[in-house]
This record gives C-alpha cells, sequence and structure tokens, in this order.
C-alpha cells in the first residue's frame, strides 16, 4: 500500500477507532475560500482524492462561508460511511443571506447550533471529530476578546455541550483547530481534547512545538493532525505565501537554504515537507489542501517518493530542521 493511504489508528474515549490515512484532504480550497472553484472542479479534485486512497477530510463552516461543508458532504454522501472519517469544526456561525455574514460564539447554543447546521450542509448523520476553531490570539486580535471567548467555551458551557455530545456518541473525538501553538497548551492543561489540529506550526520550515505541546502530546495520547504543512505555500512554491501574507526575508532565506539542502539529495522540497511533520509518533494525519486533480496527485507523489536518510542528517546538521525531531523511516532499498 502506498504510503499516502496508510493508516494510523486511533482509540477515541468510546473505543470507536478512527482510521486517518497518514495523508488527509484539507477542504479550504475546495471551498473557494482563496480562489473561485465551481462544483464541478471541487467535484473532480475530491473524486481524485477518493481515487488515490484517501480517506480523511477536513472541513469547517468558514471555508467558503458553507461551500466546503456542501460539496465535501455531496461528495461523501455516495460513499462508505465507515470507510471515511470527517472533521469539521464549531466557533463561527454562519448569518444566510445575498452577503453571508460569519460571526463568533463558543457558547454552548452556538456549539450545538453550528454542529446542526454542518450536518444540514454535509447532508450526513453524523461526522467524526469536532474541532473548536481559531480560538486563539491571532485570530481574535486582543487578549480581552480572546478570554471572552475563552469564557464562553468553558463558563458558557461551549466545552461541556462538546463532552455531551461526545459522551452521547453523536461524535467520536473533540479538540481544538488552530494556527497557535499556545492555544492548544492551554486546552491541554485546562480541558480533555482528544485531537488537535494544528496548521503551519510544525513543519520542515518551524518546528517551535516541539518540546512542549507534541511531547505533551505523545505522554498523554492526544492525536495530533498537522494543517498547512506547506506553510500556506512559501514551501511548495517559489515566492508562495507565509501564514497567508507575502512571507518576509528571513522566511524566504531559510526557504531557499531547504531547497538547497533537498537539491543535494535529488528531493522536491515539497516532498520533504509533507513527509516530515508526519513522522512524529502523536502526528496522525497531514493534510495539504489541493483545488485540483492535479494538486492531489502531486501530494500523493510528493508523500510516497522515497527519500534518503541522509538528507534528514544534513538538515540537521546544517541547524535547518530541530536535532530532537522525529525523522521520516529511510526509503527501503
Amino acid at each position: 500500500m502506498a504510503l499516502a493511504a496508510d493508516r494510523r489508528t486511533f482509540a477515541t474515549p468510546l473505543g470507536r477507532p478512527l482510521g486517518f490515512t497518514r495523508l488527509g484532504f484539507g477542504g479550504v480550497a475546495v471551498g473557494s475560500m482563496f480562489e473561485p472553484i465551481g462544483d464541478a472542479a471541487a467535484e473532480a479534485t475530491l473524486s481524485a482524492a477518493w481515487d488515490a486512497g484517501l480517506r480523511y477530510f477536513d472541513t469547517a463552516p468558514l471555508y467558503g462561508r458553507g461551500r466546503s461543508e456542501r460539496r465535501i458532504g455531496r461528495s461523501l454522501q455516495a460513499r462508505p460511511r465507515d470507510a471515511f472519517v470527517l472533521s469539521t469544526k464549531v466557533g463561527r456561525l454562519l448569518a444566510p443571506g445575498a452577503d453571508v455574514k460569519v460571526r463568533f460564539d463558543y457558547s454552548r447554543d452556538g456549539v450545538r447550533r453550528s454542529f446542526d447546521e454542518s450536518l444540514a450542509r454535509l447532508g450526513l448523520d453524523r461526522v467524526d471529530i469536532l474541532y473548536v476553531h481559531d480560538l486563539e490570539l491571532p485570530t481574535h486580535g486582543s487578549a480581552g476578546a480572546l478570554e471572552a471567548h475563552w469564557s464562553d467555551l468553558t463558563t458558557g458551557g461551549g466545552w461541556r455541550a462538546l463532552a455531551e455530545l461526545r459522551a452521547a456518541g453523536v461524535v467520536d473525538a473533540i479538540g481544538l483547530g488552530v494556527n497557535d501553538a499556545a492555544a492548544c497548551e492551554q486546552v491541554l492543561a485546562e480541558l480533555d481534547p482528544d485531537l488537535f489540529l494544528l496548521a503551519g506550526r510544525y513543519t520542515l520550515l518551524e518546528q517551535a512545538p516541539l518540546p512542549g505541546l507534541l511531547a505533551a502530546c505523545e505522554r498523554r495520547g492526544v492525536g495530533v493532525v498537522i494543517g498547512g504543512p506547506f506553510n500556506s505555500g512559501v514551501l511548495v512554491r517559489p515566492g508562495g505565501t507565509f501564514n497567508y501574507a507575502a512571507a518576509p526575508a528571513d522566511v524566504l532565506a531559510k526557504v531557499e537554504r531547504l531547497r538547497e539542502v533537498c537539491a543535494r539529495f535529488d528531493t522536491p522540497l515539497p516532498a520533504a515537507a509533507l513527509q516530515f511533520p508526519a513522522a512524529h509518533p502523536a502526528v496522525v494525519s497531514v493534510i495539504p489542501g489541493a483545488q485540483t486533480p492535479a494538486e492531489v496527485a502531486a501530494n500523493v507523489a510528493w508523500f510516497d517518493a522515497p527519500l534518503p536518510a541522509a538528507l534528514w542528517a544534513a538538515l540537521k546538521d546544517e541547524g535547518l530542521v530541530d536535532a530532537a525531531a522525529p525523522a521520516p523511516a529511510p526509503a527501503p532499498c
């Protein structure tokens, strides 16, 4: 079996195992969040992901303001329900109309309403994982705003609503989906998450969460999904964005050094970028986005490409990758 379609089984609190494919599908792009894409084109991309063996799909109300959920739901309705793992998110509510409005709501009522509305858009009777979306300082802009939303999640009953859905078997796992490792650390310290979706913070370009968050997740048996493995584009194409904005000079310089080392080992930089985070034992799946079947095929080929062990040693020797970071297994001879 190709590595991309290989499964990592995660045991949920109620005992139902979730079979994550090591390479999953991030649903931002098929929601037309950054560039317009039609329904037929989105379905072609989703079908290509399925045909390639990918069986973990992540989406959210925010992605295209409902379009990603609707498109992923339509595609998966035709598939055997127990054959895939599906996650979506709570924390934002959509107000329908000609110009769909989005507002934050992490309270008990907000969580339940968000979940019900997601099921309606997906056209499915359940999802496997619910993540609390973007409960982090970079999203909310000030400590005061973040604290108010944190209070809604905790004393306002939002997390309790998630825990009740999990206890009732309506969802299998709950957690947090963010771009900020500090937010995950707070949830890990104060609540009882099963999984984190951490985007952009444990990549070939940066490994700051390695000694803290990832080590703690490994000890506690909390799974981690890695989103944004290309740091929003800078690791997959020259001049690509970093954190969804123009990449600063120091980031571009480090990316160029990474590219040069990879070239010495005949390795495409995107292949190293996809395979690196998957090597950590706490990581259950890596979920790049894709907007076209060709991008799906490229992601799969990069993930499955045999890479030499000497590449990882060289990256560490040159101080480009944390010396303590687990390296992918050597390519078979």
